[in-house]
């Protein structure tokens, strides 16, 4: 194999054949561990289109991968199959300020094209927890984050997509026009598939102005039942909070651990955490809004995060909870996600489910957009046991999220480590029209194949 990559990659220094590390064969959590004949590491459409072509000629199953911070095990390939890393396409190609759109490479990390578009007056507001993920990897999980609840999520800054089919055919949908009815919209079917359809090679974004201001609020509460039944309030009072999210003050005490930080308002059992972005005026009127209508619900502390160290401190908490909990526990990271009008009851059903099965269960989320984030902690159980009792609190968890009309991933995707429980609850219709449409795109099924829907 390896003879015939490098007539196509011609630099050896772009294939690995021999000791190919634990990396490669794997997610960022890196439990499941795959196989794999080659990773390689090509640097252009031409490049992917010659590998899959390829491939495809010879049946030999592709694992597309990005910067390797998927959850779920979307990235673990298996057999003699080829890992195609697309880390160094990472190049922003285009800003065009005329059509507020940024043309890139699927290997550019996300933080990095944040901060590259505003330091140009610009925003791109998909805010997914992991800042070092790539933005092809967001497109395959159609990554949300804590802006979802005012701006949306990845899918909604997507215009248009350069990819390339498993037999090697290269295809652009979509574009830098803000409408489109010609035909099916293909884009949209390839966003969210974690790799099965297509590979990426090309992402026209939307892009926003950047607004003039923005700040962060700390509400503290007595329980995290009353901050939680709080949100539908916030949301009702129409004052349009760029995040909203929940945390209880024994999962911020790992953080603070973890970080040796401080957070603010110490006495709270719970808190949401807000922010307001847009123009000055607009932003002060909310929060006072937001402070009536937190208190009238049973806030006992409104602290605006004026400092900017405190802000980025408690951020900086938030966004490190997953790895706080990692560094005490091994850990099943989920993100079930609910209607809104059900996140109190699906939040209050798991710290009862916790008493009652004795597993650890540590959850926190975006409360504006019923995503929960919930880590299942496995203390000190030996490998039978954490298997066979994390699978069957696992059941009870998601038959519970499909009970209140949830679904099994809102952002993380479904990769190996939810595949059971999503086909569990799915219609099986569902399943096999989703089938179809992967033959449709990979007739000869080897691009990601046994990931998510293609059990």
């Amino acid at each position: 194999m390896r003879e015939e990559l490098l007539k196509i990659i011609g630099d050896e220094s772009r294939i690995i054949t021999d000791n190919i590390e634990r990396k490669y064969l794997s997610d960022n959590l890196e439990r499941r561990i795959g196989s794999a004949g080659a990773v390689v590491f090509p640097v252009s459409t031409q490049e992917v289109s010659e590998l899959l072509k390829y491939a495809y000629t010879n049946q030999i199953p592709v694992t597309p991968r990005g910067a390797g911070t998927n959850l779920v095990g979307s990235t673990v390939p298996h057999g003699d199959g080829i890992v195609i890393d697309v880390s160094l396409m990472n190049h922003i190609l285009e800003l065009d300020e005329e059509t507020f759109t940024a043309t890139v490479e699927p290997g550019v990390i996300l933080q990095d094209l944040q901060a590259f578009v505003e330091s140009k007056g610009l925003f791109y507001p998909p805010d997914p927890g992991e800042k070092k993920a790539s933005i092809g990897g967001n497109i395959s999980t159609n990554a949300g984050g804590m802006r979802a609840v005012k701006y949306g999520v990845t899918r909604d800054y997507v215009m248009g997509l350069e990819v390339v089919l498993a037999d090697g055919t290269v295809l652009t949908a979509g574009g830098k026009n803000r409408k489109d009815t010609t035909g099916l919209d293909l884009k949209e079917i390839v966003i969210g598939s974690e790799g099965t359809l297509a590979i990426i090679t090309k992402c026209v974004l939307k892009l926003i102005p950047k607004p003039e201001k923005s700040i962060s609020i700390l509400v503290g509460y007595e329980s995290l039942k009353a901050g939680i039944e709080s949100v539908q309030k916030i949301i009702q009072a129409n004052i349009n909070p760029t995040a909203i999210e929940f945390i209880e003050r024994k999962v911020v005490q790992l953080g603070e651990d973890f970080l040796h930080l401080q957070f603010p308002l110490t006495d709270a059992k719970a808190y949401l955490l807000l922010t307001f972005d847009g123009k000055e005026s607009e932003i002060t009127e909310n929060i006072k809004i937001a402070e009536k209508v937190t208190r009238r619900a049973g806030a006992k502390a409104f602290l605006a995060l004026e400092d900017p160290e405190v802000a980025a401190n408690v951020w900086r908490i938030r966004g490190c909870l997953v790895k706080s909990v990692e560094a005490v526990s091994e850990q099943e990271p989920l993100d079930m996600v609910v209607p809104i009008n059900q996140i109190d009851t699906f939040v209050n059903f798991i710290n009862e489910y916790e008493k009652q099965c004795g597993m650890r269960m540590i959850s926190f989320g975006h409360a504006g957009d019923g995503n929960v984030h919930l880590c299942v902690v496995r203390g000190d159980r030996d490998d039978a046991t954490w298997a066979k009792e994390l699978d069957a609190n696992l059941t009870v968890l998601y038959r519970k999220c499909t009970e209140l009309g949830g679904l099994a991933s809102g952002e993380h995707g479904i990769g190996l480590s939810k595949q059971k429980y999503m086909l569990e609850a799915a219609n099986p219709a569902n399943i096999a029209l989703m089938k179809r449409v992967k033959a449709a795109f990979d007739e000869k099924g080897i691009l990601n194949p046994g990931i998510s829907y293609d059990a």
